[in-house]
């Protein structure tokens, strides 16, 4: 098995890939999953390692342990898994796969409006232990999404999607932000949405989808101030990252009842300790980072992923070059 041939450069998996992603990598080098992503197992790791294909965080200091390595792989979009500008200034090559698991996560995105708005699962709890009559009751009082306003916090790829099937699915008014929007108050270019600044759409929105990379400038954005600006109806959905919504702001809004819900995929500590506040707020939604996964996606990510680090190994250029800086260095 190529795997275990000595002349073969190691790639490192921080978790498992797809099997056919597996398949096709084998080949190419030997390959070695993490038994676990603790910091020191990855640096153990890595001391040997030309590839790294990273699902989970990478310590800070990964790049002092890898004397050996050429480039990494980002298996999914956000890059703040990866000590990008480190890995910039040693001439490491680092790539991602863009729009690669978009889809799932804009399908989650309304699977949670859904949930948030419809309440099926309240619904059928409701049946089963109280009854029909009790459950149907219920209903009167929930609302449809059709017609109301979705404001969408960072406007990339999966913004632009959650967008699209908001404005042409759903009929929905849908308010964007992004530090590049350039016309406040005027539609998108496409017509998408309408661009306005961050304490509009939280005023004005039905359901926040907090969709934006997570840089030195969004952590903590999402504050008290603009969860105060939310209307006691409103949700708040974050599939990007924990620490863009401060919890303690989020977490003391849901207690007051001064929202009308939120669903987290993402947190700032992972996973999500037993005694986090968040465990005991009502009409809140948890789900372990899995917004962007599913079968479709994986095996998309997985060959991606492997195709990449391929070009790498073979001394290409990635398709998706993040850091071309890192290229002038050879």
């Amino acid at each position: 098995m190529s795997a275990a041939d000595p002349t073969l450069p190691l790639v490192v998996l921080t978790n498992p890939i797809h099997a056919e992603a597996m398949a096709l990598l084998t080949p190419h080098a030997r390959v070695v999953t993490a038994g676990d992503t603790t910091p020191d197992t990855l640096r153990a790791l890595a001391g040997e390692a030309a590839g790294l294909i990273v699902r989970a965080q990478l310590p800070d200091d990964i790049l002092d342990h890898a004397p050996y390595l050429r480039g990494i792989v980002r298996h999914g979009v956000g890059l703040d898994f990866v000590p990008l500008e480190a890995a910039t200034a040693r001439g490491i090559p680092v790539a991602n796969l863009p729009g690669s698991n978009t889809g799932a996560v804009a399908e989650y995105v309304f699977a949670a409006l859904f949930h948030l708005r419809r309440r099926l699962g309240h619904l059928d709890g409701t049946l089963r232990g109280a009854g029909w009559l009790a459950a149907k009751t219920l209903a009167s009082d929930l609302g449809e999404i059709g017609g109301t306003t979705i404001g969408i916090l960072g406007t990339g790829e999966i913004g632009r999607r959650v967008a699209r099937v908001a404005r042409d699915g759903f009929g929905m008014r849908v308010l964007g932000h992004s530090r590049s929007a350039r016309h406040r108050g005027q539609a998108s270019d496409d017509g998408l949405f309408e661009a306005v600044d961050r304490e509009t759409l939280f005023a004005e929105s039905d359901a926040v989808v907090v969709a934006c990379p997570l840089t030195p400038e969004t952590r903590g954005l999402v504050d008290a101030g603009l969860i105060g600006r939310m209307r006691p109806d409103a949700v708040l959905i974050n599939v990007a990252r924990g620490p863009i919504v401060q919890a303690e702001a989020l977490a003391a809004a849901l207690r007051a009842g001064a929202i009308g819900g939120a669903a987290l995929d993402v947190f700032e500590v992972q996973p999500l300790p037993d005694d986090h506040p968040y465990r005991a707020c009502p009409n809140l939604l948890l789900t372990p980072h899995v917004a962007g996964t599913s079968a479709d996606s994986l095996r998309v990510m997985g060959l991606g992923a492997a195709e990449e680090m391929i070009r790498i190994l073979a001394g290409e250029r990635p398709h998706n070059l993040v850091n071309p800086p890192a290229l002038a260095h050879r």
